[in-house]
C-alpha cells in the first residue's frame, strides 16, 4: 500500500534501501515473533521437527515474507521515483506496509502505475516462488515454506489489487475517475466509499471463515484488517469532503478587519471604542504617534485580564509587535492559504494586499471553513 500527505511516519528506522528510508513498527516486531513461533510449531509436527529447527523453519518463513513485503513496497517505490515523485520512506507494519510519498501524482497514469505497481511485483513473486516449489524436494522444508510464502504473495496481490481505499486498487480506482472526470478528489471520494464496502466484505468473510473452520485467529486477524480498511476509508472521504471546500478559503472573504487605537489607550476604552464602531469582533490594532500600525492586541491574553483591570491595562501590554507577525498575500487561495498556515490556532497572520494590511487571518478561521460542524459546537 502507499501512503498520502496525511501520513505521518511511526516505528523506527534501520536503515536505507536504494536510498529509501526503511522503518519497522513494533507490530511487524509483533507479528514476526508471532510467525516464528506459531509457523514453526505448526511445521515442525508437520514434519516431525522439534525446539530450534522447528524455529528456524519459522524464522525462515517470516524472513521470506518481510523480503516479500519489502519488494511489493519497492515496486511502489521505485515507479513514483520513475515519475520524479519523491519517496519519504517506506515502513513495514503489522499489515504488511506502507510506502511514503511527498506529494500527490501529477497525473491520473502515474497514479495509476505507482499503485498498480505493488501488486504486480507480489504476483510475480507468487509466480516464482510456485516455480521454486515445483523444482525442490516434495515435502521438504523449503519446499512448503516456497509454497507458503508463493500462496502469501498471490494473496497480497489480489487483494491489494480490490478497488477499495487504501488498498493499491483503491488508488487505481481514484486514478481511474480523475481520469474520467478530471476531479481528483471526486475520485478519492468514490474509492473511499468503495474502501468501506471491501471493509464489510472482509468482515463477513472472515466470520463465514470463523463459522466453518472454528478458527479464533481467522476471526482476529480477518476483523482488524476490516477495521483497518475501514478507517483509512473513512478518513479518505473526510479528506476529499475537506478539500472540496478549498475553494471557500479566500483570505479577502475570512480575513477579521483591525480596528486600529492609539498606544496607550486601555483595553476598556479600546473595547468600547470597537463596540460604538459596530466591529465588536475585529482584531485591536495599536498604532504609533504616526498612526501606522505597530502591533495586535493578543485577544487570548486580552481576554484573561480582569474586567475590572481593564480600565488600567494599556493595549500596548498585551499586544504583539507586526515585525513578528507571519503575512499571507490575499491573492492565495484554497490549499495555498492552508500551507502557509502553522502552530497554534489562535496565532494571527496578517492578511496583505502589496504593502497595506487588510485584516487578520487564524487557523482556526478556515477550521470554520473547511469544517462547519465547528460552527454549532
Amino acid at each position: 500500500m502507499s501512503a498520502g500527505d496525511d501520513y505521518r511516519p511511526s516505528g523506527f528506522q534501520v536503515g536505507k534501501v536504494f536510498g529509501f528510508p526503511l522503518r519497522l513498527t513494533g507490530s511487524w516486531v509483533f507479528l514476526a515473533l508471532f510467525v516464528v513461533i506459531f509457523y514453526g510449531s505448526s511445521l515442525g509436527s508437520s514434519l516431525g521437527l522439534t525446539g530450534a529447527p522447528a524455529f528456524l523453519a519459522g524464522l525462515g518463513f517470516v524472513a521470506g515474507l518481510l523480503l516479500s513485503v519489502l519488494l511489493h513496497e519497492l515496486g511502489h517505490a521505485f515507479t513514483a521515483r520513475r515519475f520524479n515523485v519523491g519517496v519519504r520512506g517506506i515502513t513495514l507494519d503489522l499489515l504488511g506496509g506502507y510506502t511514503e510519498f511527498d506529494r500527490d501524482s501529477p497525473r491520473p497514469g502515474v497514479e495509476l502505475a505507482t499503485a498498480l505497481a505493488g501488486p504486480a511485483v507480489s504476483a510475480l513473486l507468487g509466480l516464482a516462488c510456485m516455480a521454486g516449489a515445483a523444482v525442490l524436494p516434495d515435502g521438504s522444508i523449503a519446499d512448503k515454506i516456497m509454497a507458503q510464502l508463493a500462496l502469501a504473495n498471490i494473496i497480497v496481490a489480489v487483494y491489494n489489487a480490490l478497488p477499495g481505499w487504501p488498498l493499491d486498487g483503491g488508488r487505481a480506482l481514484r486514478a481511474a475517475v480523475w481520469a474520467a472526470k478530471g476531479d481528483r478528489d471526486s475520485g478519492l471520494m468514490v474509492a473511499g466509499w468503495s474502501g468501506r464496502v471491501v471493509a464489510l466484505l472482509t468482515a463477513g468473510v472472515a466470520v463465514w471463515l470463523f463459522l466453518a473452520e472454528q478458527r479464533i485467529l481467522t476471526l482476529v486477524i480477518g476483523v482488524w484488517i476490516a477495521y483497518s480498511i475501514w478507517r483509512g476509508a473513512t478518513v479518505a472521504l473526510l479528506t476529499a469532503r475537506v478539500r472540496a471546500r478549498y475553494p471557500m478559503v479566500d483570505p479577502l472573504q475570512l480575513a477579521r478587519p483591525i480596528f486600529p487605537v492609539p498606544a496607550g489607550t486601555s483595553l476598556a476604552e479600546a473595547s468600547r471604542r470597537a463596540e460604538e464602531a459596530g466591529v465588536p469582533h475585529a482584531v485591536l490594532g495599536v498604532t504609533g504617534p504616526d498612526g501606522k500600525l505597530t502591533a495586535l492586541v493578543n485577544s487570548v491574553s486580552a481576554a484573561a485580564v480582569p474586567d475590572q483591570r481593564r480600565p488600567w491595562i494599556t493595549v500596548e501590554t498585551v499586544a504583539r509587535g507586526i515585525d513578528g507577525v507571519s503575512s499571507i498575500p490575499s491573492t492565495a487561495r484554497g490549499a495555498d492559504v492552508i500551507k502557509l498556515l502553522r502552530g497554534d490556532p489562535d496565532r494571527p497572520y496578517l492578511v496583505m494586499a502589496g504593502d497595506d494590511v487588510v485584516g487578520v487571518l487564524t487557523i482556526m478561521d478556515v477550521i470554520r471553513v473547511l469544517d462547519p460542524e465547528k460552527n454549532r459546537r
